[in-house]
């Protein structure tokens, strides 16, 4: 693992962008955050990705002082490079108060960002940037394609007994202190890390909230979801609602886009 971190971190929120291949984003995505009114840590976790991805986020470094490059040896799934970036991040001098991560293929907009910000300092552990409560779109999808992520999110939520919309969304708020109290009991590789993060909300009691976002469709580059990552998924899924992690009561707030 090598890391390339800027001497100043000094924020109270930290953005992790899991990265492998995504040469024709990762400037982009990284231009948007840097306009925000607000003060971020941008951590970009990558792959040794072969495209250059990392190459392209040194060269940014050298323009912006809070970007952060951890580069792993090998593409090890989605699930352990958030959970690396959790680890990171919660053990860092001066560590942020918040942690938003998101897909680093421009298909979650930055300008939500303060949005789901907002909703977390209010008190919730976990603020989830969805595609399907109220207000929320998806651009670019064929229509197949949305019925089926519907249809599955909705599948999930009755099978594993939680009100959430949006399961599979990767645009979201984390309080840190709930990262740290769930960081142990993480152990997914790949992307049911989505679904592992929300069970652990249910067994803590955590509070939750769901907010409308605009997905919008990569226009570069490819998707990096398997066939053997969807049926990871799945099987988590089953297993999950066969151990009926029904405790206690689960609360979802839901609020519009304002």
């Amino acid at each position: 693992m090598k890391t390339h971190a800027p001497e100043n971190t000094d924020s109270s929120t930290a953005i992790l962008l899991p990265t492998y291949c995504e040469a024709e984003n990762i400037e982009k995505i990284i231009s948007v955050i840097e306009k925000l009114e607000i003060k971020t840590r941008i951590i970009v976790i990558d792959d040794s990705s072969p495209d250059g991805t990392g190459r392209i986020v040194k060269a940014l470094q050298r323009k912006h002082k809070n970007i952060t490059l951890l580069t792993r040896s090998l593409k090890s799934g989605l699930g352990t490079a958030i959970t690396y970036g959790f680890r990171y991040v919660v053990s860092s001098k001066n560590p942020p108060e918040y942690i938003i991560t998101m897909d680093a293929d421009c298909s979650h907009d930055p300008n939500d960002i303060p949005r789901l910000l907002q909703h977390a300092k209010s008190g919730y552990d976990v603020v989830i940037g969805s595609r399907y409560c109220q207000g929320g779109t998806v651009k670019g999808w064929p229509l197949t394609r949305l019925a089926i992520s519907k249809i599955a999110n909705k599948l999930t939520a009755k099978l594993v007994s939680l009100p959430i919309s949006d399961f599979t969304s990767g645009f979201r708020c984390y309080s840190r202190r709930y990262i740290e109290r769930i960081l142990p009991n993480l152990h997914s590789q790949t992307y049911e890390i989505q679904i592992e993060t929300l069970r652990q909300a249910h067994i803590n009691k955590a509070k939750v909230a769901e907010t409308p976002i605009t997905f919008t469709n990569r226009k570069k580059g490819k998707s990096k979801l398997t066939k053997t990552e969807i049926m990871s998924f799945i099987f988590y899924v089953l297993r999950t609602a066969i151990r009926n992690f029904r405790i206690g009561h689960f609360n979802c707030a839901f609020f519009d886009g304002e």
